[in-house]
């Protein structure tokens, strides 16, 4: 007998500050599309990946189970909120994203790392 697949979404789908987080990872990857191709193993990579963590992480720490667990995974999130940052200002720098792009960017991004802050404070309450 075949079991069916589960097509509800998962809880984790349903947290604003996931939402936000899987947001920016679409973002990023828009933003990051015409970056010159010998950046393909550089910068975009690194800005994608760190991007890509967030979500990931607030997802894992989600299916952790305790408080304490996913305390920790939100963190790790927010350390790869800081990353973004930082990589957003380079590309800026690096005149890869004009000041629009990157300020669009780091809205959603501040947005992101409020949530994410949020939610780690009523997790130790």
């Amino acid at each position: 007998m075949v079991e069916q697949a589960d097509t509800k979404p998962k809880a984790f789908r349903k947290l604003l500050v996931w939402q936000r987080a899987h947001k920016l990872v679409l973002l990023i990857y828009k933003l990051t599309e015409p970056f010159p191709k010998q950046e393909m193993f550089g910068l975009t990579s690194q800005i994608r990946r760190a991007a890509v963590s967030v979500p990931a992480n607030i997802s894992e720490g989600y299916a952790a189970g305790s408080k304490g667990q996913f305390a920790r995974y939100l963190n790790i999130a927010q350390g790869s909120l800081a990353e973004v940052e930082y990589y957003l200002m380079l590309s800026r720098d690096l005149h890869f994203i004009n000041d629009i792009q990157c300020q669009e960017v780091e809205t959603l991004r501040g947005e992101a790392g409020f949530l994410l802050h949020q939610f780690i404070k009523s997790l130790k309450k």
